[in-house]
């Protein structure tokens, strides 16, 4: 790539696209955050699973962002990655999405997509550990504390370098809908504001590199 490109790149809004599963709470608050914001904004979300099973696309209407349907075919098949790239996105982030991303998606956006784990990994983590499940078995085992991880992005469940995690404790009396409140405040609290970090490092890093 031209290297007066890649600063042309730099100083533009980098472009963010969110995939989610489940009620959508963290990628509205993503969207919210870079609304208004010159550095990011969320110009596409993508979710596999039907409207009806799935609240991230009222939320996602009510900020003015229609939410992409697609199934597990078509993100094996390489669709999504297609529909990704003709929406011109820089920076995918995958907020409560249940599917493994594949291969050939992690590769194009190699230290550009980032996951969020309701656990402090490397506990709690890999294939069917998601959601309720992560905070029942947090609760059966006792523990003191629990939080959530930022991670990056690898073909395997749970696996990618860790970005940043936040910590929070476990009252004996608290039941599973306590922690996961818990747990649901610090994503809130924290997810969007890394996000912003990591677009503005890399940002910079760009700039100096081709300066």
């Amino acid at each position: 790539m031209d290297g007066g490109f890649r600063i042309l790149k730099a100083l533009e809004k980098q472009r963010i696209a969110i995939l989610a599963s489940g009620s959508g709470s963290n990628a509205e608050q993503i969207i919210r955050h870079f609304s208004g914001s010159d550095l990011a904004e969320v110009v596409w979300v993508g979710c596999n699973r039907p409207e009806p099973k799935a609240g991230v696309y009222a939320r996602t209407r009510a900020l003015g962002i229609e939410t992409t349907s697609f199934n597990a075919q078509q993100l094996k098949g390489g669709s999504v990655l297609e529909m990704l790239s003709e929406s011109n996105v820089d920076w995918v982030v995958l907020a409560g999405f249940l599917l493994k991303i594949p291969t050939e998606i992690v590769a194009h956006f190699q230290s550009r997509m980032t996951n969020i784990h309701p656990a402090l990994l490397p506990d709690f983590g890999g294939k069917g550990m998601y959601g309720e499940h992560v905070h029942h078995a947090v609760k059966s085992a006792e523990c003191l504390e629990t939080g959530m991880t930022i991670h990056w992005v690898t073909p395997e469940y749970d696996k990618g370098s860790v970005i940043f995690q936040a910590a929070c404790s476990i009252e004996q009396s608290d039941d599973v809908d306590d922690i996961a409140a818990k747990v649901t405040q610090l994503e809130h609290e924290y997810y969007a504001r890394i996000i912003e970090a990591l677009i503005d490092d890399a940002s910079a890093q760009n700039s100096l590199t081709d300066g």
